[in-house]
């Protein structure tokens, strides 16, 4: 051989090599990235002609697929569709379009991700028509209906969890949509349906549970405020603050006052357990501007705000902004100014105290089931982060108590059960409805569930309802179906 051909041999040895390793690279590392792209419409096509698996809560599918009559060969089909419609979400093939589970489960559910390689193998072999597999989830369908009706007709969401775990049990936002219109393959009456809908001022396609446009937490956010303090070692829940009926801002002329329009109850000092118990708003400003910016922003990140969750949805992050001034800083002291949140954050924050400070990362899928039941794939809870010590959770756990028992969170006592809870009342600017929170766990001393809970546009009462009156009731309800009581 000349060494001008053993030179061409192993340039054409080292092109295939690179070659091959390029292949091998793309269909097997970069599969399932591939598969998930939304601009390969070409993965999202062959997934049509499969039966899509179902989508499974308490054991009863509430998403599946019937036969269709068209070129798509099978038609999604959901039961109950707006109470979940904000988990489903839908897919349409007429469209190219998905949201919700349909879309962030794409893979299982098509039958294309790289852990179905063998089972799409052997129904291959088999000569049996492709399938999907089956999603079953956290979620507790007793549960998402006490929500859902609960809710009703009021603008807002819930979201309850297992402190223990993570797992959600409960994710409803309202008002809602019928996804069965937008899953139909009659693209006219689809594009209809989705224009009403885009134009709905409720804007029922947002998911308010985790995403949309994000409130101010109010004086659930005390909560945070509350921890930090307790964690620097500076405060006990007996320390004492200035008792005045108004308080000027920091480097500002405007004035702040609590929500009863005086004192925080009597005397000239209050201890921060009497103003969480009374949700006190001039004691938690003058704690804020104590202990600055930069010490509550980090006790906020440790119950993961300024992150994003994918539960496999992916949540919008809850915001606590850098470089707040102090009278930036006292505003958050009480859950207003530049601080946002979404209940499925808010819900974070009660279960991380229900166990003891350490919060779990919150999910909603407990097992991907194949055709043949066997179990592909299972989501075992995993830990967020330590947000406090337990003996902290203890402190903030009694106050919880304390606020439900006999403080301003009364509306969610449910009889023969210890609840620890927290109410929040929003401003949005003036004369604007207020934006009414609750958030806690029950039973105090053996937490099953948390939860928080969003009403949005004053619940239809402007600035007349409150947290404890219409959010802490619906929270109760929710409590209760998870107690079973």
């Amino acid at each position: 051989m000349t060494k001008e051909l053993r030179r061409l041999s192993i340039v054409m040895l080292a092109m295939f090599l690179a070659l091959f390793g390029s292949v091998s690279w793309i269909q097997v590392v970069q599969a399932d990235a591939l598969q998930q792209n939304s601009q390969n419409t070409r993965a999202l096509y062959d997934s049509y002609e499969v039966q899509r698996g179902s989508i499974i809560a308490s054991g009863a599918a509430i998403a599946s697929s019937v036969p269709s009559d068209d070129v798509y060969s099978w038609q999604r089909q959901y039961v109950d569709p707006d109470m979940w419609a904000p988990v489903t979400g839908y897919i349409n093939p007429a469209l190219g379009a998905a949201t919700g589970l349909e879309l962030a489960m794409n893979q299982p559910l098509s039958g294309t991700s790289g852990s179905q390689f063998f089972s799409r193998l052997d129904r291959i072999i088999t000569g049996q028509p492709p399938r999907g597999s089956n999603v079953a989830l956290t979620l507790d369908a007793e549960v998402q209906r006490a929500a859902y009706d609960a809710l009703g007709d009021l603008e807002g969401a819930v979201v309850a969890m297992d402190p223990s775990t993570g797992r959600i049990l409960a994710l409803v936002s309202s008002p809602s949509f019928d996804t069965n219109l937008l899953a139909s393959h009659r693209t006219a009456e689809v594009n209809e349906a989705y224009d009403a809908l885009v134009a709905d001022p409720g804007k029922p396609l947002s998911n308010r549970a985790i995403a949309g446009d994000l409130n101010p937490p109010g004086s659930v956010f005390k909560l945070v405020v509350a921890s930090a303090a307790l964690a620097s070692g500076e405060y006990t829940p007996e320390s004492t603050f200035p008792n005045p009926a108004s308080y000027r801002l920091p480097q500002s002329s405007s004035v702040l006052r609590n929500a009863s329009g005086g004192t925080c109850g009597e005397g000239e000092e209050v201890t921060l357990e009497t103003a969480m118990r009374l949700s006190c708003n001039i004691p938690f400003a003058e704690l804020a501007v104590e202990l600055g910016d930069d010490a509550i922003r980090e006790e906020a990140e440790k119950f993961g705000f300024n992150s994003s969750f994918e539960i496999p949805l992916t949540s919008t992050p809850s915001s606590y902004p850098r470089g707040l001034d102090d009278a930036q800083t006292a505003l958050t002291g009480f859950g207003q100014g530049q601080v946002t949140a979404t209940p499925l954050q808010i819900a974070m924050v009660s279960a991380g105290i229900a166990n003891e400070g350490l919060v779990m990362n919150p999910q909603m899928i407990r097992r991907v089931i194949g055709p043949d039941l066997s179990v592909q794939q299972t989501f075992d809870p995993t830990e967020y982060g330590r947000a406090m010590e337990p003996d902290v959770a203890a402190d903030l756990l009694e106050m919880m108590v304390a606020n439900v028992s006999d403080g301003v969170a009364s509306g969610a006592r449910i009889d023969g059960v210890d609840v620890a809870g927290k109410t929040g009342t929003a401003e949005n600017g003036a004369g604007a409805p207020y934006t009414l929170w609750f958030t806690g766990f029950a039973p105090a001393d053996d937490p099953q569930v948390a939860v928080a809970v969003v009403v949005e546009d004053g619940g239809g009462q402007g600035q007349s309802g409150s947290g404890n009156t219409i959010a802490a009731p619906i929270a109760k309800q929710v409590m209760e179906a998870v107690l079973g009581r």
